[in-house]
């Protein structure tokens, strides 16, 4: 097995197989990320690499170096990761087997699509797309820092491949691949809190929808900038953005019902309470039981589960101030979840479901109640508090500190746990001013 590890970086290194090579590409791509392409930002030489894994730093390095490195692994402190590894967990071999295994199937794919020459096998199509499709329906339980990660490396191998056909039909569905990498990466960068990039690569999934006339791409990239709209504080936008969706042919039921439910946050948010209700309605009908090649073939994130829309109804719910209709809908969620599998439960929908519960009671005052309902939110990993759950958290804070509340022993003790909770978030860390509205996703 080797010499065992003297930093948590080098324990870190070998579990997710980055070697010098593979290390210098993911922190130069991050630096870009946090600074953009700046030639004075932090590089990495070999002999550095070596140093820093090797646990014979004297000093921390730069400031910006340490932000790279804490961006690459979030939740762990650079002191942490220059330090000696941390518990071991007993199913890292397993772990490490897996990608291991991964990892040489791809080298092995890659070797034989190379022998293809300046064209493109249907096979090698074939594995972008269940890349995709894998990488979509595990969104659920990754951190939103790792999912984009992945996201943005498929992208750049579907924009490798796409350079090496002139195949049409080819091209065609690489770029509906492409839009589909673009709308994972919004969505991960807005649960990061990065709302100019997610709004950015939200309206480049609907070019690439609207370029190949790939209708439910489009209709998913404009809902998601309907909702990046809203918690902008541009509700009448948002509005505009989802019922132009909405008008859009060869919808299934799921892309309906997300963009009904997008449409009646946006009406709450304005104050038109009757339109609301009838948005509400109408995401809860049945529908007509028509699919589509997104939101229903591919599914996951692009998908918009029950328990989703009764989290998200039990939001607009407290936006209209209706406790009772909230705390129904949030219930409802909850109940919906624990329902399904434990590899298929969201954490983020349990928790945005637990908050919102926990809203409504104490919109009637019931303190005790909203303290029961908070606790699925603790038990979230920091690397795992997105921008739904941050904000719906941020929201109760706020509530708690209104005037009839202080020297109040229990509201003031989880206004604290709020306080920290969203201390260590990845939108508070790693966002840029998150604008913190009454809403949440």
């Amino acid at each position: 097995m080797g010499d065992t590890p003297r930093t948590l970086l080098k324990w870190l290194c070998d579990r997710d197989r980055l070697p010098y090579r593979q290390f210098e590409k993911k922190f130069t791509a991050t630096g870009i990320r946090l600074f953009g392409p700046d030639p004075s930002n932090p590089t990495l030489g070999e002999t550095q690499f070596r140093r820093w894994t090797g646990g014979k730093l004297v000093t921390l390095p730069s400031p910006e170096s340490c932000q790279i490195l804490e961006a690459m692994w979030p939740g762990y402190t650079v002191e942490q990761l220059f330090g000696p590894p941390l518990e071991v967990d007993p199913q890292a071999p397993a772990f490490d087997l897996e990608e291991r295994v991964q990892m040489t199937a791809r080298e092995a794919h890659d070797g034989a699509d190379a022998t293809a020459a300046a064209s493109i096998s249907d096979n090698t199509i074939d594995e972008l797309r269940d890349q995709l499709v894998s990488l979509a329906r595990r969104y659920h339980g990754m951190p939103a820092a790792q999912a984009y990660e992945a996201a943005d490396d498929l992208r750049r191998e579907v924009e490798q491949h796409r350079d090496r056909t002139q195949i049409p039909v080819q091209q065609q569905t690489l770029m509906i691949l492409n839009g589909q990498t673009a709308a994972l990466l919004a969505v991960a960068a807005f649960d990061l809190g990065y709302f100019p990039s997610a709004r950015t690569l939200a309206r480049a999934a609907a070019v690439y929808g609207e370029s190949t006339r790939f209708v439910p791409l489009q209709a998913y990239a404009d809902g998601t900038l309907a909702y990046i709209a809203y918690h902008s504080g541009e509700p009448n936008e948002a509005l505009a953005k989802a019922q132009r969706a909405l008008g859009y042919s060869g919808l299934g039921d799921i892309a309906q019902r997300r963009l009904r439910a997008i449409v009646a946050r946006a009406y709450a948010y304005l104050g038109d309470v009757a339109s609301a209700r009838h948005a509400i309605q109408l995401s809860e009908d049945g529908g007509r039981d028509v699919r589509d090649d997104l939101h229903d073939a591919v599914g996951g994130e692009f998908g918009f589960s029950e328990e989703r829309l009764a989290m998200s109804n039990s939001t607009t719910a407290l936006i209209m101030g209706d406790a009772e209709q909230a705390e129904a809908e949030a219930g409802r969620a909850l109940v919906l979840l624990g329902g399904k599998a434990q590899s298929e439960q969201s954490t983020h929908v349990r928790a945005g479901a637990a908050a919102d519960l926990a809203h409504a009671r104490l919109l009637s005052d019931n303190v005790e109640g909203a303290a029961a309902a908070l606790t699925p939110i603790w038990e979230v990993p920091p690397e795992e508090r997105k921008t739904g759950i941050v904000v719906r958290a941020a929201r109760i804070g706020r509530y708690l500190a209104a005037p009839r509340y202080h020297g109040a022993q229990l509201p003031t003790e989880l206004r604290e746990q709020i306080e920290e909770f969203t201390r260590v978030s990845p939108p508070y860390r790693l966002g840029s001013a998150v604008p913190l509205l009454a809403i949440g996703s």
